[in-house]
């Protein structure tokens, strides 16, 4: 490997392939991807940066979920970590086909492109199991959910007003089962997309790994894949230029640069929203205490000027 290239790992957020209050057609996703796929082009063109990509997979999965209810009754419904799969494999394709055009168009079609389908393992006895939290798939009617909680050992619970959902557990990334193989690919100059959606929850037993249904969060799965694969750079693009704090209050400011105390003292003071910045601030946390060089977070569409400190909030040790 190039020793002066900066290996980084990049977080798209769900605004990097879906864009709010579309419908969601494979040729909307294709459109988005490829705008989201220039910037990261650009990154692989400078010449400065290694790259991994990581991405998220709400709706793609919410979808395959629906579309096994929809066919239950001709086609038997997969597990929930095989939706994970299916969606890492859809998204994936996207990311690859629209890189390698991309790449091609700028003189550069010898640069492999490859996506790994990811499991990610978690502990059998995180609390999280105990604890289910994370609404997946379809709405149902009160009745429906209730059913499914006798007959299939779901957990359910009412959704904000607008309906029964199915619940699963949210647990901790422990490591990247497919770590080697990913760090394989970096070293042989290939751009990588892996752990989508968090990762295919797996848990080790005497017999092997064994798939479970559950969500990771996927900036903390991010996160432990830059520190898996060795990163200096971890870079979560959303849909905010940078991190607020006192956020929709009358004393909202900005923030272009953070220390590890800093982010640690503003993450502990409750400054960032649950389900939302605080998951990012605290996967930035985590990669600066396992030795990464930098964390950025910004919008998806200001990556270059992050990395050249121009832009999105960079987090340091010091």
């Amino acid at each position: 490997m190039n020793q002066q290239k900066q290996l980084t790992v990049v977080a798209l957020g769900g605004n990097a392939i879906l864009q709010p209050g579309q419908e969601g057609s494979f040729e909307e996703q294709m459109k988005n991807v490829r705008v989201t796929c220039e910037q990261l082009a650009e990154m692989v063109v400078s010449g400065e940066y290694k790259v991994v990509i990581t991405h998220g997979n709400g709706p793609q999965v919410g979808n395959i979920l629906l579309q096994n209810e929809t066919a239950k009754s001709v086609a038997a419904p997969m597990p929930l970590f095989v939706c994970g799969a299916e969606s890492q494999g859809l998204i994936g394709f996207m990311i690859q086909q629209n890189l390698m055009n991309l790449l091609a168009e700028r003189g550069m079609p010898q640069v492999p492109v490859a996506t790994v389908v990811t499991q990610v393992i978690v502990g059998r006895d995180d609390p999280a199991f105990a604890h289910p939290t994370k609404p997946v798939g379809p709405f149902y009617k009160e009745e429906e959910a209730k059913a499914l909680e006798r007959e299939k050992g779901y957990h359910v619970r009412e959704d904000a007003g607008r309906g029964w959902r199915r619940v699963v557990p949210s647990p901790d990334p422990i490591a990247i089962a497919e770590k080697e193989a990913i760090r394989k690919l970096v070293e042989a100059r290939a751009i990588v997309i892996a752990s989508g959606g968090g990762g295919i929850p797996v848990v080790r037993e005497e017999s092997g790994l064994r798939g479970v249904d559950a969500v990771i969060d996927k900036d903390l799965a991010g996160e432990r894949l830059a520190a898996d694969v060795g990163a200096s750079i971890f870079m979560i693009l959303t849909d905010v230029d940078q991190v607020k704090l006192n956020y929709k209050t009358p004393e909202e400011k900005g923030v272009s640069r953070m220390t590890l105390a800093e982010a640690k003292r503003y993450h502990a003071e409750g400054h960032f929203a649950k389900g939302s910045m605080e998951p990012k601030v605290r996967a930035a946390i985590r990669f600066i205490e396992a030795g990464g060089k930098r964390a950025i977070i910004t919008s998806l569409h200001r990556a270059l000027d992050a990395l050249e400190g121009h832009a999105g909030t960079t987090i340091t040790e010091k």
